[in-house]
């Protein structure tokens, strides 16, 4: 693994993007920000995941209205999760009429290239970053090739079609990304805001596109950079091709903070896109989470799901334990578990971390040798094997990692 870009850091309501600062792990709401009860409610479960910034859309003057409730709200419940407002189109409007929004928001999220048009531009996006000036907020950049400055795209679409060895249209278009994000920085900073209050992004749908731009981007300068698959898709579709490109990204050091855009199943869980993050940092071992669950895929000599019964019994159980763990004590984020469906690997993968089971795989004898530490400690039998792990579990957190003062 490569050593991390050098990037400038950039403090977002207490949280520390780029610098030497761990990769932050953002996400996004999909309430309407008018609702304020409901949108309060998303984000205390994506903060309860483990979302360190939450965005909001602000994208109406009933929504803008809003958020300064939203944060009294969220602070009133004990959630301090910083918010992001997202705006597009009407962005320098909102801004200037409701400072409430403004002064609640720890960071504003803009798009190049929907900030206006033609001569409204310029003064448009200036007035966002006055506002960001006046507020003392950061502010990404957020370039999307959806919604790419169009202007631009043309005027370097024309001038490649001069050249006597026009470019590949894809070539002029990342290039375009890029610019649009790097020109819109350099313009911040003359309008007055500091280096250290900008991230960017340059957002595509791409696998290889995306490494692609990012590479590119993280060449020419040294701003934080948010990541993301933009439009990843949902489900497997969207996991899978989120950590192809992300994944690539991060071990080449590049980038501060990341979000996983999938598309939630009908009715579907919106920190499923929070844990997908965490997931992608902790197995490349940037960061730690919440103990992991080491499970084999199951074979012939697997014939019973108790053991797959088990992992994901056990996997639940630590992640609904680790707030309050996280609470009392330091470190257990690091906690590593193994649950084995038979005697083949399961006692060696079961020594290999901290607490490991190895149950019995068709035709083993009915027990299951549980090991602490590489050593076998105790045999487990019967039908309540799934709660006296769990207790051996909560024991070794209590007895294994300092408590908290």
């Amino acid at each position: 693994m490569l050593p991390r870009r050098h990037s400038i850091g950039v403090n977002v309501g207490g949280v520390l993007l780029g610098g030497n600062a761990p990769i932050v792990i953002q996400s996004m709401t999909n309430t309407d920000t008018a609702n304020a009860v409901a949108t309060v409610k998303q984000v205390q479960q994506l903060s309860e995941a483990g979302s360190e910034l939450v965005r909001i859309t602000v994208n109406t003057e009933e929504a803008a209205s809003q958020v300064g409730r939203i944060r009294d709200l969220l602070d009133v419940a004990g959630c301090h999760v910083p918010l992001v407002g997202d705006f597009h189109y009407n962005g320098h409007l909102l801004l200037t009429r409701y400072p409430d929004c403004a002064k609640a928001l720890a960071k504003y999220r803009i798009n190049p290239g929907n900030v206006g048009f033609g001569k409204k531009k310029d003064s448009q996006f200036g007035t966002l970053i006055e506002k960001a000036i006046e507020f003392k907020k950061p502010v990404r950049i957020g370039v999307n090739w959806g919604s790419l400055d169009q202007e631009l795209l043309t005027d370097m679409m024309d001038s490649n079609a001069r050249l006597q060895k026009p470019l590949a249209t894809d070539d002029v278009m990342v290039e375009a990304l890029i610019l649009s994000a790097l020109n819109s920085a350099e313009r911040a900073v003359e309008i007055g805001l500091s280096k250290d209050h900008i991230i960017l992004s340059c957002k595509v749908s791409g696998v290889q596109k995306l490494i692609t731009v990012y590479r590119q981007l993280a060449a020419r300068c040294e701003y934080a950079l948010h990541l993301g698959l933009t439009e990843a898709g949902m489900g497997s579709k969207g996991i899978v091709a989120s950590t192809a490109a992300l994944s690539v990204l991060l071990q080449e050091g590049i980038g501060d903070t990341i979000r996983i855009s999938l598309t939630p199943e009908p009715g579907g869980d919106r920190t499923q896109e929070v844990i997908v993050g965490q997931e992608i940092l902790q197995t490349m071992g940037l960061r730690a989470f919440t103990p992991m669950v080491t499970a084999c895929p199951g074979c012939g000599r697997t014939t019973s799901t108790v053991f797959q019964e088990l992992a994901a019994n056990i996997q639940t159980y630590v992640r609904q334990q680790m707030p309050i763990w996280r609470e009392h004590y330091t470190g257990v984020e690091e906690l590593n578990l193994a649950v084995m469906g038979c005697v083949v690997n399961g006692p060696g993968e079961s020594k290999h971390s901290n607490i490991g089971i190895s149950l019995p795989g068709s035709g083993e004898a009915p027990v299951a040798p549980v090991f602490i530490d590489g050593k076998k400690a105790m045999t487990l039998r019967g039908d309540k094997i799934a709660e006296e792990f769990r207790v051996i579990i909560d024991d070794y957190v209590k007895t294994h990692y300092p408590q908290r003062i």
